[in-house]
């Protein structure tokens, strides 16, 4: 694989995106092999996976340049099939999943990392759903893991204001379970590897109880933002907001 890492050791397989150079922000060829890797991962005799990324953060999201790469209907439906193939195979898969997360995470890169079991963050890790940044909605099923976390009511300001939080404050919101202020990855294989020796098989019952009945609503989600995602590329707003980021600046948006 060109952009991640699979590594089993014992009951725990290390799944990491390996674009550092870029944030890991995702393009078209990296979500296909995403698609893939979670896939292949699933596979795996480990009980325990943990998703991390490589370099300074988790993943900024999906990368800006992807915008004029998937203007082609076809494209388009092959890059958000990846993305869902992605997350719903994190969702349902019969193991238990941690995203290990650092620096930025965004966008659709928050939306990987909360399709998983547990979320640990490192203590400067700041997180995002910035779409609104680019007059787009959130992807990756980001309405589902938001209302699931915060509600419906908090998950709305939460997109709409495109707010940053700092690990301790998502902690507090419970977008976040753990917080590591030092030694992050050494203290993420720790916690992974105590995991790996609890009663795993009553676990992933447990997940499988609850996931089964909120697949079928995270697919309706999914549905819906593919459907939204297409129509606000078409938009002067969307247009606006990726030549702003582009050029650095701040958006004029005009509400169209």
């Amino acid at each position: 694989m060109n952009f991640f890492k699979i590594e089993e050791n014992e009951n725990v397989v290390y799944l990491k995106i390996a674009r550092g150079e870029k944030y890991n922000a995702l393009n078209k060829e990296m979500l296909a092999e995403f698609a893939q890797a979670v896939e292949q991962v699933k596979e795996y005799e480990a009980q325990v996976v943990v998703l991390s990324g490589d370099g300074e953060g988790f993943c900024a999201g999906g990368d800006i340049t992807m915008m004029q790469e998937v203007e082609e209907g076809k494209k388009y439906d092959q890059v958000m099939d990846d993305i869902e193939t992605i997350v719903t195979t994190l969702y349902t898969m019969p193991k238990i999943v941690i995203s290990a997360v650092h620096g930025p995470v965004v966008g659709l890169g928050l939306s990987i990392a909360l399709a998983a079991d547990y979320v640990v963050a490192e203590a400067d890790t700041t997180i995002s759903m910035n779409f609104i940044g680019i007059g787009l909605v959130p992807d990756g099923g980001g309405h589902f893991w938001l209302q699931e976390r915060l509600g419906t009511h908090l998950a709305k300001q939460f997109a709409w204001e495109g707010q940053q939080m700092k690990a301790k404050e998502a902690y507090d919101h419970k977008l976040v379970d753990i917080v590591i202020n030092e030694s992050f990855h050494e203290e993420v294989a720790t916690i992974a590897r105590k995991w790996s020796r609890r009663p795993l098989q009553s676990m992933i019952k447990t997940k499988q109880i609850y996931h089964q009945y909120g697949v079928d609503k995270l697919l309706q989600y999914l549905s819906k933002e593919r459907q939204a995602q297409w129509e606000l590329r078409q938009s002067n707003d969307h247009k606006e907001g990726v030549s702003a980021f582009m050029e650095k600046r701040k958006p004029n948006f005009q509400g169209k």
